[in-house]
């Protein structure tokens, strides 16, 4: 009698659990899992979005292996993320330890710093078009000071793509800097106390004590950068139009996509680019994960 009590208990509370989560469920299923998988039979067919859609099998998929631009966008975008993510990662941890002061000039400059994150990527993109102007930006009038010539920064495919990095590991810091802070602040002070009695270096602290305690907040702003970097598309449009100017040096994947779907009303290709887009993320956060174990450490792991 006792057995069946508590059978019916859990499975009683079993079903107010999925109550509680139903809102959650209901929207990754018809908002993710079922146009994913649509999605998914659309890359197989070749389909304009007006006249029926046209069987082809893998036809999409071996035509992207032949496309040249598909694999410049390719390209462009895994050197942005491999560029891009390492000098934002540096850049926000830099200014985390410089704002690790509990002081209300912290608060504003903590303020200050996360404000663009939260801006319209437009507004920032034409910001910085203004930045690299080759007749009155500041970059070409500090070169001036060292008798430089200007330099044309979007509109030489030489340059573009570097200073794209630029705007984007300067300006999208923000979030990841106050993880980063977050993580700074929850390090227990006693570790640095007793690293200073035993005569360790503010570098020794550094690479013994907060690199360790921070790993797993670097592996949560790692995945998480690299897949918001993959997404790249505002910015770029904004300054490089759909086709990646100049000379496709600013094509993104996102960018070739939208053009393939809404410009070339492609979606059997599109489609298929987009499952390529979601294979290419999931292999590199599951790397990620999976080597994760030899350099993330754990507060358990310490203990």
């Amino acid at each position: 009698m006792m057995k069946t009590f508590k059978g019916k208990k859990a499975r009683s509370d079993n079903w107010i659990g999925y109550l509680v989560i139903s809102p959650w469920l209901i929207g990754f299923v018809v908002f993710l899992l079922l146009p994913g998988a649509y999605m998914f039979a659309v890359s197989f067919t070749n389909w304009d979005m007006i006249a029926d859609p046209e069987w082809v099998g893998i036809g999409n998929y071996i035509d992207l292996w032949h496309d040249e631009l598909f694999r410049k966008s390719l390209y462009v975008t895994i050197r942005f993320v491999a560029v891009s993510v390492a000098a934002s990662m540096v850049f926000a941890l830099f200014l985390a330890l410089l704002l690790n002061r509990n002081s209300k000039v912290m608060y504003v400059f903590r303020t200050v710093y996360y404000v663009p994150s939260v801006v319209s990527g437009v507004a920032v993109a034409i910001v910085w078009s203004w930045i690299f102007s080759p007749d009155f930006g500041f970059f070409n009038y500090v070169l001036s000071w060292f008798g430089l010539p200007a330099v044309n920064w979007l509109g030489d495919p030489q340059y573009a793509p570097w200073a794209f990095v630029i705007m984007m590991s300067t300006t999208f810091v923000g979030a990841p800097m106050i993880i980063f802070l977050a993580g700074l602040q929850n390090i227990p002070p006693h570790l640095y106390e007793a690293a200073s009695i035993d005569g360790a270096g503010a570098f020794q602290q550094f690479f013994r004590i907060t690199l360790p305690a921070l790993s797993p907040i670097i592996l949560f702003n790692t995945i998480t950068m690299i897949i918001g970097a993959f997404r790249t598309f505002v910015q770029a449009y904004t300054l490089a139009g759909m086709d990646g100017y100049p000379d496709h040096s600013l094509l993104f994947f996102v960018m070739y996509l939208y053009k393939k779907a809404f410009h070339d009303m492609e979606m059997g290709t599109a489609a298929a680019m987009a499952w390529v887009f979601f294979l290419i993320i999931f292999a590199l956060t599951y790397l990620i994960l999976k080597t994760s174990t030899s350099w993330v450490h754990y507060e358990d792991d310490r203990g």
